[in-house]
C-alpha cells in the first residue's frame, strides 16, 4: 500500500465517500476534458483571440487543483486541503462564467468537472469535520 492509500484509509470519512479506486478513473477523465477545454482557451489566448484575463482563472484553477495532493497527502492538512478545494471551485466558476458567452462548449466540457468539484468540496468538508 502506498502513502496515498494509507492516508485515505486512515481518514474518517462519511459513509457515502467513494472507495479509493474511484478517484483515478474519474480524475483521468476530468484531466482529459480539462486538457481539451483549458487547452482551447490557452490557444485562443496565445494567438490573441482572447485577452490573457480570460485564461487567468483557468491557470489558477489548474494550480490549485495540482496543489491538493501534496497538501492532503504530504502535509496531511485537512483544513488547508478544504481551502484548496474551495479555491478550485471558485476559480472554476470564475473561469466558466468568463467564457460562457464566447466559448460555451468549454463550459459544457467542464460540467462533469464542476459537479465533481462540488462533490469533492462537500466530501472534504466532511473529512475535515470528522478528523478534527
Amino acid at each position: 500500500m502506498n502513502n496515498f492509500e494509507e492516508r485515505y484509509k486512515s481518514l474518517k470519512k462519511p459513509s457515502w465517500a467513494p472507495p479509493k479506486g474511484v478517484f483515478a478513473p474519474v480524475w483521468t477523465f476530468i484531466y482529459f476534458l480539462m486538457f481539451l477545454s483549458f487547452g482551447y482557451v490557452f490557444v485562443q489566448t496565445i494567438t490573441g483571440s482572447s485577452p490573457w484575463q480570460i485564461f487567468l482563472p483557468f491557470a489558477m484553477n489548474l494550480f490549485f487543483n495540482l496543489l491538493y495532493t501534496p497538501i492532503e497527502f504530504k502535509l496531511k492538512n485537512n483544513l488547508l486541503a478544504l481551502v484548496d478545494v474551495f479555491l478550485v471551485l471558485i476559480t472554476l466558476v470564475w473561469a466558466l462564467l468568463g467564457v460562457w458567452e464566447i466559448y460555451p462548449n468549454v463550459v459544457y466540457l467542464n460540467i462533469f468537472y464542476f459537479v465533481w468539484v462540488l462533490f469533492a468540496f462537500v466530501l472534504q468538508l466532511n473529512i475535515y469535520l470528522m478528523n478534527k
